[in-house]
């Protein structure tokens, strides 16, 4: 078996076809076929099955392509290593963040990053619940996850500072006229939610002590939330950092100060990319106190 033919039998499992993955790839069909059958051959198994909408993965093939896609990324990231000597750094750097948390922060050091190495290719997932960001971390394909703080947060994790949390109000809501809110005083207003996994609606929860408020809507964008909560939806509590622009004037801090510690998880066998991002993130600002009012 080889790496090529691993990245052959991902890129059929990611376009649903032999043609599609050989234009993918930019090879030659008949090279992505052989290759396939060749590795089905030595592995004794079937990868793919024809069905009306394409070639999809086996039981057996979805397992063995959980496995390739690790040996893949490891290739590339033992190739960006080699390189960086000569700091020409290159490869994939595959990222994870949770949803809300260092908005402001991570573009910001990614694209310092990509300055210094434009030849790096970087992948971010925005995820909103820590069950996502494990499952990924169990794969094997991340780099470095950004997230909130928890119980289950590995002890060897790098604590970069805190988002604040801050409440987004509709344009003439009578609670703008205050310097500070107590989402408390909000609870019985159907708000604004995120999913029911996520870790904002479990901060939203925290504050409003396990009282399950009524629900405008769900969305899985903090700046959704922030939109729909200007319209007049409903107030929503999101971190300061992820109020996009010409909203501030609807934001208001949180009476009592509401915030989460922000950490950073970097894979254990960790390479420059990942080194010099985490340095990035020390040097950003995170304590940085939320919009004031204007």
């Amino acid at each position: 078996m080889s790496l090529r033919q691993f990245e052959y039998a991902l890129a059929v499992a990611e376009a649903g076809s032999v043609t599609a993955a050989a234009e993918l790839l930019r090879v030659a069909q008949p090279s992505v076929s052989q290759q396939i059958r060749g590795l089905e051959r030595e592995l004794g198994v079937e990868l793919f099955v024809r069905t009306p909408t394409g070639l999809v993965p086996t039981v057996v093939g979805r397992a063995f392509l959980r496995e390739a896609e690790v040996a893949v990324r490891a290739s590339r990231r033992a190739r960006a290593t080699a390189r960086s000597g000569a700091e020409e750094l290159a490869g994939e750097l595959v990222v994870s963040v949770q949803m809300g948390f260092g908005t402001r922060q991570l573009p910001r050091a990614l694209g310092t990053l990509r300055r210094r190495f434009p030849r790096l290719e970087i992948t971010v997932f925005e995820e909103p619940s820590s069950a996502e960001l494990e499952r990924l971390g169990r794969r094997g394909v991340l780099d470095l996850a950004l997230m909130a703080k928890c119980a289950e947060s590995p002890a060897d994790a790098h604590q970069l500072g805190d988002e604040e949390f801050v409440v987004v109000l509709g344009a003439g809501h009578r609670q703008l006229a205050e310097d500070r809110v107590d989402p408390r005083t909000l609870a019985g207003e159907p708000w604004v939610r995120f999913d029911r996994d996520s870790v904002l609606d479990g901060v939203l929860l925290d504050v409003l002590r396990g009282n399950d408020p009524p629900t405008a809507a769900r969305v899985s964008q903090t700046a959704t939330a922030v939109r729909w909560a200007a319209h007049g939806l409903g107030p929503t509590l999101v971190p300061a950092s992820a109020v996009p622009h010409g909203h501030e004037h609807l934001v208001r801090p949180v009476l009592p100060t509401v915030s989460r510690p922000v950490i950073a998880v970097v894979r254990r066998d960790a390479g420059p990319a990942e080194t010099v991002l985490l340095e990035l993130l020390r040097e950003e600002s995170w304590s940085t106190p939320g919009p004031q009012p204007t």
